[in-house]
């Protein structure tokens, strides 16, 4: 019997993403699908690919490798749990007779949308491909949305021309799908434990992206690289997390009062006075690379947040602008600045907080330039989903996309 867990670093040597996300992806043996599909399971809450080894046994290596890609291509386009049609939106369960004709469309379409990433010659024969057969006027590289929309019409100009219409005629039945959507309803599987595989698989890409920036992608083409970038980056209220960030940062000053009482040592020792205030450092790139629209989003924010605590602002290019840095105070407005249109370096900026005595580090950036040596205290990046999507360095720190 063919086990597909002692091939799987063979057939993905040359797709380093793949197999990175293939070792977080668990795979069953079973006999109850025909060939080969993926799902969530509703026991463990983890997405699985399930494999019939007779299918696999047949294949060549480069089938196998193409089949291994298609399956996980539906994990990352989120084909599994989400991304239906409004049509189709909580009809999984018990779907009507119409909806089960559409579900077989959607199910068509995003094969389509996958397999002209992988190629027609690695995929099983009769495979669901654009510009091919049935689909020969369908252009290729579009998404499984584009796809359904126009199955749906090559569905109604059948029936329309009627029963025999000759060469050519688009059967959803015939279409060649190689592997099996059924487990993609599953009614054993609620809406809870669905939400908690998508978080699983989320942290699972976020795994095989890092892996893949030191080893490469293999085929995934750049704008399927952006694609899965966006997905796994998290969308948050930037505003919030900011707010968010000057809280968490604030320390506590204590000081003696012999107005309050100490409650452990009442007349003995004077009670102790708690103030809490936020010292944060809000370095802003102030090159050339980062837009006004960039600086005026920011500032606009930074008046809000004054309301919360106090800032120091720090412009840098190369440098910091030290005769430029000037402390915002609690409750005051202030207008977008800019004072520099140099290089970027983000040592100058962390050096100057280094040395400071500071509780955080907010940086708003475009991100292009090398990574900064560490800092002492709490840093928070900022800047747009293009540069946060693809910054010019790798860090563990938290990156911030402002709309």
């Amino acid at each position: 019997m063919f086990n597909l867990n002692d091939h799987i670093f063979r057939l993905l040597q040359r797709e380093p993403f793949f197999a990175a996300l293939s070792r977080r992806i668990e795979k069953t043996e079973s006999k109850a699908i025909p060939t080969a599909g993926v799902r969530v399971n509703p026991d463990t809450g983890y997405y699985e690919m399930m494999y019939n080894s007779d299918f696999f046994e047949k294949l060549t290596d480069e089938q196998r490798s193409g089949v291994l890609v298609h399956e996980f291509y539906h994990l990352v386009f989120e084909h599994v749990t989400g991304r239906l049609p409004d049509e189709l939106e909580g009809a999984m369960v018990k779907p009507t007779q119409k909806q089960m004709g559409l579900f077989k469309l959607w199910n068509i379409a995003t094969d389509l949308s996958i397999n002209c990433h992988i190629g027609k010659t690695k995929l099983p024969e009769n495979c669901c491909f654009p510009g091919v057969g049935m689909f020969e006027d369908f252009a290729e590289f579009e998404t499984g949305e584009f796809y359904y929309e126009k199955l749906k019409e090559k569905l109604e100009e059948e029936k329309q021309k009627g029963e025999g219409g000759g060469e050519g005629e688009f059967d959803p039945d015939a279409a060649g799908q190689f592997d099996d959507h059924g487990e993609w309803g599953n009614e054993a599987c609620d809406e809870t434990t669905k939400e908690i595989a998508k978080e699983r698989l989320k942290e699972a890409m976020k795994g095989a992206v890092q892996e893949a920036a030191g080893k490469g992608w293999g085929s995934v083409s750049g704008s399927t690289k952006r694609d899965i970038m966006d997905r796994i980056s998290t969308r948050v209220d930037w505003r919030k997390v900011l707010r968010w960030f000057v809280k968490c940062s604030q320390r506590s000053n204590k000081r003696s009062t012999p107005r309050r009482l100490n409650k452990r040592y009442a007349y003995i020792h004077p009670g102790r006075k708690t103030e809490r205030v936020a010292n944060i450092a809000v370095s802003i790139d102030q090159s050339g690379s980062v837009s006004d629209e960039m600086l005026a989003l920011f500032y606009a924010e930074l008046n809000k947040l004054a309301d919360i605590a106090s800032f120091t602002v720090i412009p840098f290019d190369t440098q910091v602008a030290e005769d430029k840095v000037y402390a915002w105070k609690k409750g005051e407005h202030k207008k977008r600045e800019r004072v520099l249109h140099g290089g970027t370096n983000f040592d100058a900026p962390t050096e100057y907080v280094n040395k400071g005595n500071f509780d955080g580090h907010i940086v708003l950036t475009d991100m292009c330039a090398p990574k900064p040596k560490p800092s002492k205290c709490s840093r928070l990046w900022m800047t747009d989903q293009r540069n946060g999507n693809n910054p010019y360095f790798q860090t563990n720190e938290r990156i911030v996309i402002v709309d």
